[in-house]
């Protein structure tokens, strides 16, 4: 298994991230998630829309929670987009976030049991058994059109740049 310890910071120190990143033109690696019923999900379940998918630690902290509320209020304007928003956090605490805030616009993934698209996309934090922060953006094409692995973990991810590309596709 790939590592990468050069890229990424968690509260400004070097993590190692497990598995390999994936390349813009690339096609999409399939990964099977948890939905908040406990059900396997797979990335071609959302086959001919477009995929955005925030990565993140978890629900339980400030900037994760901000990117969530971002996300599923920029998905309410696209059309034929999902947000897939997926961390190592149970199904169960995804859940109860969505609900207390809600958020009915993005889809909520657990990679916890598994963490298949950790390592598939490379976003595992060898350290922590959490995933990084960061955006992939698969085409209707299903394949990766962006990628976002956010320097420093404890930051939000470029909003504006992901959306750029979501509208490029739209």
């Amino acid at each position: 298994m790939e590592r990468n310890n050069s890229k990424v910071k968690f509260a400004g120190n070097q993590v190692t991230l497990i598995g390999k990143e994936p390349k813009i033109g690339d096609s999409a690696p399939e990964f099977t998630v948890l939905g908040n019923d406990l059900k396997p999900v797979k990335l071609t379940d959302f086959d001919g829309k477009i995929k955005v998918i925030a990565i993140y630690p978890s629900i339980d902290t400030s900037v994760c929670a901000a990117q969530n509320r971002r996300f599923n209020q920029e998905a309410d304007k696209l059309d034929n987009v999902v947000v897939l928003s997926i961390s190592c956090d149970l199904p169960f605490a995804q859940k109860r976030f969505c609900a207390a805030e809600g958020l009915n616009n993005i889809v909520t993934l657990s990679d916890h049991k598994d963490v298949d698209f950790g390592t598939k996309y490379g976003f595992l934090m060898e350290e922590f058994r959490l995933l990084a922060r960061g955006t992939v953006i698969i085409g209707k094409d299903n394949k990766v059109k962006y990628v976002e692995y956010v320097p420093e973990v404890t930051e939000e991810p470029d909003y504006d740049k992901a959306l750029e590309v979501v509208k490029e596709l739209i």
